[in-house]
């Protein structure tokens, strides 16, 4: 790999499209007819492939984006704003009849963020619908949102990744959905990943109750390479078939939490593309979902791959 392929690596995501709408801080939920006045209203491109996306190239990466939006005045939004960001859409069909993907999330004082949802075009699109994707030339691949996806059959989604690693990119999974909708045979997916990287919320939906060590144990017998599990201000725990890591979290005052997981995602999968042993990939990570926490909106405050450097090197580290 040339240094400009190592600096700025091709990466795609493929998955789920969502434009969220954000307001904080929402503390009570008016009556009637009466308003409440916020600090701020925001709309950003958000999702497991989306939001990965925009925090892909924020930090440098050549990125390209598969997936599925309606054929609506949101879906041109939320192309337009990935155009923006220079994601190439092109692999992002429009579906007829069908809305874009769309999610309001009321943000409160503590970065809770309880959302109302519209599935939309993730929930109708089909392999057939999408080529599926020609992924060889990526030096990565994040697949995130397959369990919102009902059309996208496993087989389908098996095929995709072991072709993507056929041609020499590192696959990353990880999925959309809160646990109460996760099931078991979602794990069928895990063999096709390098990285799996659940929250520990997602983990235990999937595999039981257990420590983080626990359950990412149990998710590795399932096939995947290696499992890193995101705890919030707990930090994260990496396990592959030698050792286990624990990274902390950094100490942030939190705005909002949406988004932190898909820069965590982006941000590993990014460093390790670029070489970086697993230990600075997973500090770069969780600076990177600090940074987010900090902020209204899926990016929130992450910005450049050097202001994040920067952010690891002097932030201070959440102590238990």
């Amino acid at each position: 790999m040339n240094d400009d392929h190592r600096t700025h690596p091709r990466i795609a995501t493929v998955g789920v499209h969502i434009l969220d709408t954000l307001g904080a801080p929402v503390d009570h939920l008016p009556s009637g007819q009466s308003s409440l006045r916020l600090r701020e209203i925001r709309v950003a491109p958000a999702g497991t492939a989306a939001g990965v996306a925009v925090d892909l190239a924020m930090l440098g990466a050549d990125v390209a984006t598969f997936g599925a939006v309606g054929k609506d005045e949101i879906g041109a939004f939320l192309l337009g704003s990935l155009a923006n960001h220079g994601i190439d859409t092109s692999g992002v069909v429009r579906i007829p009849d069908v809305q874009t993907s769309a999610s309001i999330l009321l943000v409160r004082p503590n970065g809770d963020r309880p959302a109302l949802h519209v599935r939309g075009a993730n929930a109708v699109v089909s392999w057939d619908d999408l080529g599926p994707p020609d992924l060889s030339g990526f030096a990565g691949v994040h697949v995130g949102g397959l369990d919102a996806m009902a059309g996208l059959d496993r087989t389908g989604s098996l095929a995709l990744m072991a072709a993507a690693r056929a041609a020499g990119a590192t696959v990353s999974l990880d999925f959309q959905s809160s646990a109460q909708w996760l099931e078991a045979p979602l794990l069928e997916l895990l063999p096709g990943a390098d990285y799996f990287m659940p929250n520990l919320e997602q983990a235990i939906g999937l595999v039981g109750p257990g420590t983080p060590e626990e359950v990412s144990e149990r998710l590795l017998d399932h096939g995947p390479r290696a499992v890193v599990v995101t705890c919030g201000e707990l930090g994260a725990v990496y396990r592959d078939a030698e050792r286990v890591v624990h990274q902390p979290a950094y100490a942030v005052d939190v705005v909002d939490t949406t988004g932190c997981g898909d820069s965590f995602c982006a941000t590993f999968l990014l460093a390790t593309v670029r070489g970086l042993a697993t230990e600075e990939s997973l500090r770069l990570a969780s600076g990177a979902a600090a940074l987010v926490a900090s902020g209204l909106g899926s990016d929130g405050h992450l910005s450049t791959w050097d202001r994040l450097e920067e952010f690891v090197r002097t932030a201070p580290l959440l102590t238990s």
